[in-house]
Order: structure tokens, then sequence, then C-alpha cells
């Protein structure tokens, strides 16, 4: 059993929570201000220390400052009844194990302290993966044949004024593939626009792309720009390009005949120097054999095709995707989080349906909140479970889910959109749960 240190006020409290670790074993001292803690911390180095917030002058983020000053390794377990994110993103920064609301059952407390026990007595692993030196500046990577017959075929059309079509599940990188072609191409320089086509109503999709002037209809209160005029001397990237309707097809196949636009509610086309890129995932042949998808439009667009394999078809670019994204968001995050060789076998193993998008995210996910800063095979199971079993009520977090928000929400600086992103739950549930936390 470890030694114990609890700083308390309130004397009751303190009295129960000593005689109930007493009763489990424990070792306990027990002060009743900063003051005494710190001058406890300073004679005797304690490896768990259990702290209220709000004490005297000075506070337990004080106390966590000193006991991790003192000895690095200890786990500090800070409590209040009156939390608030600023204390909450001090005692994440500060290092503390844990962060409990009160009131709370003595049996979570106890359970808290049996976590950092294990913690504190886990073995050094010597077993991280070794670093793979002079990883690309982008996250278009892969070694593997398939890709690099795409870099070959990007490599001659990428400086061409040619019509791409680049075909591929969701999540694979077809839009990376069309930053590339832009990057290398003549017109580098000038605008890389993208458009969703799947995301954008088929009424509105002819003024976003082509323009509207004003008066063109009710609401058209001034003229407004379309992408092609845009992107003019740029590249036109078409995301989804096989949502867009019928009778869409045809004014886009006029365009990319003649390259001229003519803005809703205008009499006259005016010419546009811009280069079309199209994507999709779906089997653009089979809609045009079936009539959902114009033959002459897909023989337009179709000039160069450049089709991107899944991941579970490239396994051995794995392993440059995940060092990749670890470098990336330790980078971002200011973090030191390891990855292990049995965590780097686990994600070699699963199959990815997201493909690489989804990879990107579980290692954001990870770099963050791995347990002990390191990502293992068990932190990498536990995150596809938590990912394969979401469901529409969004309990997606696991008995520890108190940490992990409070982890992912000091790494984005409180920003609660890109937390909720990161935890693959709505913000409004994040919300919800900070508020049953007490913040």
């Amino acid at each position: 059993m470890q030694k114990l240190l609890i700083v308390e006020d309130d004397q009751s409290v303190r009295n129960t929570m000593v005689m109930c670790l007493e009763l489990e074993g424990y070792d306990v001292d027990a002060v009743a201000s900063t003051r005494e803690a710190i001058d406890r911390l300073r004679s005797s180095a304690y490896p768990i220390v259990i702290s209220d917030i709000y004490l005297d002058e000075r506070t337990g983020i004080d106390v966590l400052r000193t006991a991790r000053q003192q000895n690095p390794g200890c786990a500090v377990i800070l409590m209040t009844g009156r939390g608030s994110m600023e204390t909450v993103m001090q005692a994440t920064e500060g290092g503390a194990f844990e962060y409990l609301a009160k009131p709370f059952e003595m049996a979570q407390m106890i359970d808290t302290i049996k976590r950092a026990e294990k913690t504190l007595n886990a073995p050094e692993q010597h077993d991280d993966a070794e670093p793979i030196d002079d990883l690309p500046e982008t996250e278009m990577i892969g070694s593997s044949a398939r890709m690099i017959e795409i870099y070959k075929t990007l490599s001659k059309v990428a400086p061409t004024d040619a019509t791409v079509l680049i075909e591929g599940e969701t999540g694979t990188g077809k839009e990376l593939i069309a930053r590339m072609i832009h990057r290398n191409s003549k017109r580098a320089a000038q605008p890389f626009v993208p458009v969703d086509c799947g995301s954008i109503a088929p009424s509105l999709l002819e003024s976003e792309l082509f323009g509207t002037l004003k008066g063109a209809y009710t609401g058209a209160d001034r003229d407004r720009m379309g992408v092609f005029e845009a992107a003019h001397n740029g590249t036109v990237f078409l995301d989804e390009i096989g949502d867009i309707d019928l009778g869409f097809q045809l004014k886009l196949l006029r365009f990319l005949q003649e390259r001229e636009i003519r803005p809703l509610g205008s009499a006259r086309a005016k010419k546009v120097d811009v280069r079309v890129l199209a994507a999709t995932n779906k089997d653009i042949q089979k809609m045009v054999d079936d009539g959902k998808f114009r033959e002459d439009l897909w023989y337009r667009l179709n000039v160069v095709r450049i089709t991107v394999p899944p991941l579970c078809e490239r396994p051995t670019d794995i392993p440059l995707l995940v060092h990749y994204f670890l470098k990336r968001y330790n980078e971002r995050y200011k973090l030191e989080t390891r990855l292990s060789d049995s965590g780097l076998k686990a994600m070699a193993e699963y199959s990815w349906p997201g493909n690489v998008r989804q990879l990107q995210h579980m290692m954001e996910r990870l770099t963050i909140l791995a347990p002990g800063g390191r990502i293992d095979d068990r932190a990498v199971r536990q995150a596809i479970e938590q990912m394969d079993s979401r469901d529409a009520s969004s309990e997606t977090l696991a008995d520890t889910e108190a940490e992990q928000i409070r982890r992912v929400l000091a790494a984005t600086n409180g920003n609660k959109s890109r937390a909720a992103k990161i935890l693959g739950i709505e913000r409004k549930t994040l919300y919800r749960k900070l508020e049953r936390m007490g913040l």
C-alpha cells in the first residue's frame, strides 16, 4: 500500500477520508492548509497526494505543482465542489492524475487511488516502435506499389491542363491528390477552390458555380461571383461529382466544352480559364449504364483517371501514416506521446473501413488520450471498440471519460467543438457531460 497525503480544510470531510482509507490499509497523513501541505511535500516524497482545490490564500494547484516538482512521478488527485474550466485546464496541464467533483462516493476515490497505484507500479516499457526518419511533408504518404503508380501518373499529368477524375472510397485522400496536382502545375500560384457537390442543393449548384446577378431571383440583392470565375487561372476541384443531378450535368458539360459561364440573370456569357479536377466515391460507369449519369459528361471528365486504393489494400503504408500523424499531433499539442510496437501492430491488423481519414482522427485522439502518454495495443483496441460501438445516444466514452474530456480540452485550449470531434461525440453531448462533471 502507498503512503498518502490528504489536503482538505473541511475537518469532517478530512476525517471521513482518513478513516475510510486507513480501513483500506493505507498509511495516511492529513493536513488542513496549503502551507502545511507544501512543508510536508518538501520533507517527504509522497507517491500519491489528494488535495482540495480551494483551500486558503493558495490552492490545490499550488499543491499539485509542489508535489510534481519534488517528485515528478507523483500521482496527484484533485477534488472540488466548484470547479471551472480554468482550474480543470490548469490541473491537466500541471499533470494531475485525476480531478473529482464533490460530492463523491468514497468507492470512487478508492477506485481512483487504485488506478494511480497501477500506474505507479507499472514496469518501465522498452518496446517503443522505431521512429521513421525523413517522413514526407504532406499526408500524401505511401510507398506501396499502388501508390508509386499514382505518383508516376501525377508527375505526368500535373504539368498539363488535362481534366482528371479521381476515384476512391470515402477517406482515401482524393482531395489531397487534387491539391498535389494543383501544387505541381503551372497554376500553383493561383486559387485552388474545392466544391463539395454533394452538400449543395441541386437548385443552388448552378448559382454556386456560375454566379448570380442582382435581381436574378427573389433575395438576390447583389451580384455574386461564382466559383469558376473566382478560380480564374486556377483550379476547381469538384468533389462527389456523382451527386450532380441529370439536369445540371448538361450545363456542366457545356462549360467543360466551351469554358464559358453565364451567371443567373445574365444574357451574356464570359470566358474563364480554369482547370477542372473531379472526384467520386461512386461507380460512375455503372451510373452511366443505369442512365443516372450522362455518358458524354463521363467521357469529358474521364480524360485521365486515378483510382485511389483503400487503406486495407496497402497495409505496408500504415506504419508510415501512423508515424506521420503521431509526429504532427505531438508537435501541434506540444506532447511527447510514444508509440509501442504492440500499438503499431494492432493498427496494422485493423481493416480501417474509414481509410486514411479514420486513421488520422484516431491518431489525433490517441496522441492526446493514450494512458501514460504511450500508445500500446490495449489503447488502440479500446479506441477501436469505442469507435465501432458508437451509437445515437453518444455514450461512447469509457469509464475514464472525465479524464479523457479534461485532457482533450486542455490540448485544444478549451475549444469544445474541436474536443467533441476528437472524442467522437456531438458538441451538445459534450456540454451535457461537462455540466454533469460540474464544469
